[in-house]
């Protein structure tokens, strides 16, 4: 039967049953439940890292972004925020509705886990001190040295080596996420035996290990203190830790260079000098040479498909990336010479609102002998004692306040302002440099 036939002879049916319909319809949509935000449970992973005594500065920077990079190329990220602790960052990844829980919590942790520091650790000697080194009585110190010594093929007598210009020391290092082979990081120098001090000395080649024992930093270097100690007769005076020092750039990564260069038709391009600038113009030129085939994925490196007709000749592709013409981004620097107190800063230095303070506690012991003398005839004898007096000051700290410039000028100036001696001053651009204030390369030599 034709319904549209039997439809138009039975006008008054159709009516009934579309008003019928209707009702049905107007009463169905009354019962119905309706949310404006109904309930959906989306995939939500959380990382969470930290760094102890971080500012929120490094925070960002140093984990919060390098994180964010790493799950920026995830597939089926809907939404993805950061927030920042007391040295905590927490990273909240949502993902589509579809996406599988545990797909993407493996997907998560597998880039994650590169993205992760590693803390390094060995045993060294500083060389070339003043006679503040280890005394007599360090036989870890001696025998390293003579063992040393014999690797280079001299014999000694362990006991006929002097300690007062050598100290052994625990040199310590972060191995950051993102380096390469060849990048340099600096390394702390801490004395382990009763060195006075380990300013002026140079740190001998030290591999330093991780907890697996495998070695990834090699270290050498001259080591800067920041402080000093001296002592004459029965006085002394010490400032701030003589036994402690940073010597910068001294550790250079160590990794396995790779054969296959290229046989999974990517290569990634490692930069000397990591900078997010000069990432993007290298990505950039080669991009406009070759197409739509480098990425910068972090400052330090880019990663680049090789072009199908460069397939069989990669070395030959990496020749012609070579030759292209890339400006690098200048990058500020200040050059320290601790030995003679030269302070050297370019004029692209600039700093950050910081507040100085300078002062410091001295402490000075001096023997005053009393000399005791029997009088004529008593036969008795004379006698010498000591009577220290021990006197302890502490210098009223001067405060200033530097405001944001780019002016060298300014910089130099407030730090005379507050009387700082070019060793004092040494010390305060380490702490403008580690609380992010100083916008520029710090370079200790």
């Amino acid at each position: 039967m034709n319904f549209s036939s039997w439809s138009i002879r039975n006008p008054i049916a159709v009516i009934l049953l579309f008003l019928a319909l209707t009702i049905a319809g107007l009463v169905s949509f009354g019962k119905m439940r309706i949310q404006n935000m109904p309930d959906m449970d989306y995939p939500v992973v959380t990382v969470s890292a930290s760094l102890d005594g971080a500012t929120p500065d490094q925070l960002e920077n140093d984990v919060a972004r390098k994180i964010e990079n790493a799950l920026v190329d995830l597939q089926g990220i809907r939404h993805m925020s950061s927030t920042l602790g007391d040295g905590t960052v927490s990273l909240m990844v949502q993902f589509e509705v579809d996406k599988p829980i545990q797909e993407a919590l493996d997907q998560v942790r597998s880039k994650v886990q590169g993205v992760r520091s590693n803390q390094l650790m060995g045993y060294g000697l500083v060389v070339g001190l003043d006679g503040t080194g280890d005394g007599s009585s360090s036989g870890e110190t001696v025998q390293s040295i003579a063992n040393m010594l014999v690797s280079y093929g001299i014999n000694v007598n362990a006991s006929s080596i002097k300690l007062k210009n050598v100290a052994a020391v625990m040199v310590t290092a972060t191995l950051p996420p993102f380096v390469r082979e060849g990048d340099s990081l600096d390394v702390t120098v801490s004395s382990i035996g009763d060195a006075k001090s380990l300013r002026g000395g140079t740190l001998l080649q030290t591999p330093l290990r991780a907890g697996n024992g495998e070695v990834y930093v090699v270290a050498q270097g001259a080591v800067s203190t920041g402080g000093f100690s001296a002592s004459s007769g029965g006085s002394s005076t010490t400032k701030a830790f003589p036994t402690v020092g940073i010597a910068v750039n001294a550790g250079i990564v160590e990794r396995t260079v790779e054969d296959d260069i290229g046989t999974d038709g990517h290569i990634a391009l490692s930069i000397a000098k990591s900078d997010f600038t000069t990432a993007a113009r290298v990505a950039g030129a080669i991009n406009a040479q070759y197409g739509n085939i480098a990425q910068a994925t972090n400052p330090g490196r880019v990663d680049v498909a090789v072009p199908s007709y460069y397939r069989g000749n990669v070395v030959g592709f990496v020749a012609s990336i070579e030759d292209l013409p890339v400006r690098p981004d200048n990058i500020a620097r200040v050059v320290v010479n601790e030995r003679t107190g030269t302070i050297i800063m370019g004029g692209d230095v600039s700093v950050d609102a910081c507040a100085i303070t300078q002062g410091g506690l001295t402490i000075r012991i001096q023997g005053n002998p009393d000399v005791s003398q029997p009088g004529p005839f008593s036969y008795g004898n004379t006698v010498v004692t000591d009577s220290p007096d021990v006197q302890a000051s502490e210098t009223k700290g001067n405060t200033i306040v530097l405001p944001a410039t780019t002016n060298v000028s300014d910089i130099v100036g407030a730090l005379n302002t507050v009387g700082a001696t070019p060793r004092d001053t040494i010390s305060i651009l380490q702490a403008m440099k580690a609380a992010g204030a100083l916008h520029a390369e710090l370079d200790i030599v």
